[in-house]
């Protein structure tokens, strides 16, 4: 099954932010458009505003002034829904309410040829249950673009239950063909970015919720040891409180309330209280002019130790090992069956974040994990009150003499980037057990839709067999609710990895 043809006319139902911008995105591919909103003179305005974009990508040199022409020509505005009849695919991107939907694709069902396709870019609703309502359910597919379509590359196109494999294909390969990335997936709640995203910002906010660091501490640590654009704190602001809540919500009510996906309540508390981020001026940090935006924890300085002890190697930190010569501080390897760690001069540990705390050993700071240890510009450590000051000082001046700054957070198990990505890998694993997408598709999608350094299975490959579920299996130990209990599949997926190891 192809794309449809360029001469097929598409057509776009609402004419908000996203319906203009699928609406250009089938423009400028060089098919006939027509925009329709059920409220009167809307698809009018945006068919203006439309062309004035078109007119900006030409000043910036982006599309040349007969192409702009041309494209123009071929935008209509639509005064009812009959005048969609002849269409070969209708996107819809109304209000998100099933009633709403259901009810105009209803419409639309007795209006198009049988033919046609049906499409929605809903982000959080069930693509089975919008077009359970229609006779032919098998040609109605999702086709779910990220903000601002002409520029994100990501396209989810969900199949529904009852979709046919012939239409997800042509809605594959259609986005193909308009310059986007496709990338498969079955109708499951938030579908693979929204679904596997959530732990970036659950695992941040509750890491604040245990008063272990604040948003800005958290936010340095995902970026500048994370390799993560931008943190989760000043993303939520950026996409809106309410809006990111919304999609929390609605994926931790659609999968009956797993608490994998529990909402956090200080977010909660921000929405109430009208503090919704940027477009409301004040978030998790205050955007009126002049304010002051708060500072990460930095520690002091610290002196460097003489030498480090490294016994059984650092895992997936290996490369510190490297560093640490490089500063010229001496490294002592010892060979060590049991665990990882640097011994620091004073007889204090320095271990790579595990899921276990500081306070259940004798004399132990834990750093966090880091995407690139030579790259990142931050390493956040964890030290209990029962850590001892000099074993602290030493760590803190160990990756000081690294060109590290240093952020000292609270005594929580994973810490903050460690916990976050053996949670994402987790769900990752999972959503694949369960014929949400390929590996593949989701690595893409995780990179493309949300920005992140690495795809889940790209980081897990990277991070070593097991390290995620090791991580979360102590975490489950000490969170016994079932937030952090390694799913089956990773489980699966380290117990096969042990298994080939041992008999090899």
């Amino acid at each position: 099954m192809t794309a449809l043809d360029l001469s097929s006319p598409v057509a776009v139902v609402g004419t908000g932010t996203m319906g203009q911008g699928i609406a250009q995105v089938a423009l400028v591919a060089g098919h006939p458009v027509r925009l329709y909103d059920a409220v009167p003179g809307r698809a009018r305005d945006a068919a203006e505003a439309i062309g004035a974009r078109l007119d900006r990508l030409v000043d910036k040199g982006r599309l040349s002034a007969g192409d702009r022409d041309a494209a123009r020509a071929r935008l209509t505005p639509a005064d009812g829904l009959a005048e969609l009849a002849d269409c070969a695919l209708v996107v819809e991107a109304v209000l998100e309410r099933l009633d709403v939907k259901q009810r105009l694709f209803g419409e639309l069902e007795e209006i198009v040829a049988e033919d046609c396709l049906l499409a929605t870019n809903t982000s959080s609703l069930s693509v089975t249950a919008i077009g359970g309502a229609l006779r032919h359910p098998g040609r109605f597919v999702g086709l779910h673009f990220f903000n601002p379509a002409p520029l994100l590359p990501l396209v989810e196109v969900v199949s529904g239950f009852a979709t046919d494999v012939t239409s997800a294909t042509r809605a594959y390969e259609t986005a193909r063909a308009w310059g986007k990335t496709p990338v498969a997936c079955a109708d499951t709640p938030g579908f693979i970015v929204n679904r596997i995203a959530r732990p970036f910002y659950a695992e941040a906010f509750a890491v604040y919720e245990a008063q272990a660091a604040d948003p800005a501490t958290i936010d340095a640590v995902l970026r500048e040891s994370g390799g993560f654009r931008m943190g989760a704190f000043e993303l939520t602001d950026l996409i809106g409180q309410d809006v990111n809540e919304s999609v929390t919500h609605s994926v931790w009510q659609s999968f009956f309330q797993d608490v994998r996906f529990t909402p956090s309540l200080a977010q909660r508390r921000l929405v109430e209280s009208g503090r919704l981020g940027r477009k409301s001026g004040h978030g998790w940090y205050d955007y009126a002019e002049g304010a002051d935006r708060p500072e990460p924890h930095t520690a002091d300085k610290e002196r460097p130790p003489a030498h480090v002890v490294a016994e059984g190697g650092l895992g997936p930190a290996a490369e510190l090992l490297t560093l640490i010569r490089e500063a010229g501080i001496e490294v002592r390897e010892e060979d060590e069956d049991q665990g990882t760690r640097l011994v620091l001069p004073g007889g204090g540990d320095l271990v790579l974040a595990d899921g276990q705390t500081s306070a259940e050993f004798r004399d132990v700071v834990y750093f966090d994990l880091a995407l690139d240890y030579r790259a990142a510009t931050r390493i956040a450590l964890s030290a209990s009150q029962d850590t001892s000051p000099r074993t602290l000082a030493e760590a803190t001046g160990l990756f000081q003499a690294l060109g590290k700054d240093v952020s000292v957070i609270g005594d929580v198990p994973g810490m903050i980037v460690a916990r976050t990505v053996a949670r994402i890998i987790d769900l990752a694993h999972d959503a694949v057990a369960k014929g949400v997408a390929t590996e593949e598709d989701i690595d893409t999608a995780m990179r493309l839709g949300v920005n992140y350094p690495l795809g889940p299975f790209e980081w897990g490959r990277r991070l070593g067999r097991d390290f995620a579920f090791d991580i979360l299996d102590e975490m489950h130990e000490r969170d016994p609710s079932g937030r952090y209990a390694p799913s089956l599949a990773l489980y699966r997926h380290a117990y096969a990895n042990d298994r080939r190891e041992s008999t090899s």
